[in-house]
């Protein structure tokens, strides 16, 4: 018998798991996905940051993505742009380890590997169900990482942000916003997921490996998805750097309500896209590079698994 007549079928399925791939070959690949995609984008994802805060210092106020740039070049250096990376590194692994692989059992479950056909269900309940575990366990370090972020942050290091919030605010702090990214994230998620799921039946009916449709699919998916997201992204915000706020009323936030009447006061209507350029320009590349990652670990462990 020839070697390629040994090869089964399933080894082109990349909606379904083999019997033998298991769970932490799954999370491995998610962890992978999560430390490429947050680590090559950061620095859209700083400027996105800056570009949200309601009442910046003089040095920290940009009139647009370009403005911002080089303003941060010629004031702070380079290196600015990448501060505060250790905290996505050190929580995108087991976060994106705990998404993918709840992803992964919940569309299971749900019956988005019963056939080829499309499930949009599936998706978005996988898609959400992962987003609201893994939120859990990154919350705290994105907090973390938007405090090191802002301008004038006298923040060094993770473990020494960590300890002055904790000791300055409480353990509330880090999770504040929780309840706020949830109903970002959670929408976002679901979103991306039914769209990355549609974009790539579409462009890849067969469901063979093919980086370039993971990475198209992906990088569209995530761009509509963090458009129409956008509003909530700039609450949460504030409420992650209410701390580093001068307005007695922004550091006394209470949580989303509260946080958008104030947003829609002082700014109006328009306050709550601040920051859309940047996050779709950061996002659709960064959810380009993780399903790609992420397909492409996943396509890995599965040759491996049928070895």
């Amino acid at each position: 018998m020839a070697a390629s007549d040994q090869i089964p079928e399933p080894e082109f399925d990349y909606e379904a798991l083999p019997s033998n791939y298991g769970l932490g070959r799954n999370m491995l690949a998610g962890a992978f996905a999560g430390i490429a995609e947050h680590s090559v984008m950061y620095p859209v994802d700083l400027l996105k940051t800056r570009m949200q805060i309601l009442h910046p210092s003089t040095g920290g106020l940009y009139t647009g993505l370009t403005n911002a740039v080089s303003t941060i070049y010629r004031i702070e250096g380079w290196r600015t742009l990448w501060k505060g990376v250790s905290s996505v590194i050190v929580g995108a692994g087991p976060a994106h380890a705990v998404y993918f692989g709840t992803y992964e059992i919940v569309k299971d479950l749900a019956g988005g590997n019963v056939d080829d056909g499309h499930h949009p269900l599936a998706a978005a309940l996988s898609g959400a169900s992962a987003t609201i575990a893994s939120d859990a366990l990154m919350n705290p370090f994105d907090v973390i990482k938007q405090r090191m972020q802002v301008h004038g942050s006298v923040h060094k290091t993770l473990m020494q942000c960590a300890k002055t919030v904790y000791r300055t605010e409480g353990l509330q702090a880090f999770y504040l916003s929780y309840p706020t990214t949830l109903c970002m994230t959670v929408p976002f998620t679901a979103t991306q997921f039914v769209a990355y799921e549609s974009i790539s039946k579409f462009m890849n009916p067969k469901q063979d490996y093919d980086p370039f449709t993971h990475c198209m699919a992906g990088g569209l998916a995530g761009a509509f998805a963090a458009g129409i997201t956008t509003p909530l992204d700039v609450v949460k915000t504030l409420l992650q750097t209410r701390g580093l706020a001068e307005s007695e009323e922004i550091r006394s936030a209470r949580g989303l309500w509260n946080a958008a009447s104030i947003i829609k006061k002082r700014f109006g209507w328009g306050g709550f896209l601040r920051g859309m350029r940047p996050r779709i320009i950061s996002t659709m590349p960064s959810t380009a590079i993780c399903w790609t990652s992420y397909e492409m670990a996943k396509a890995y462990f599965k040759e491996q698994s049928l070895d």
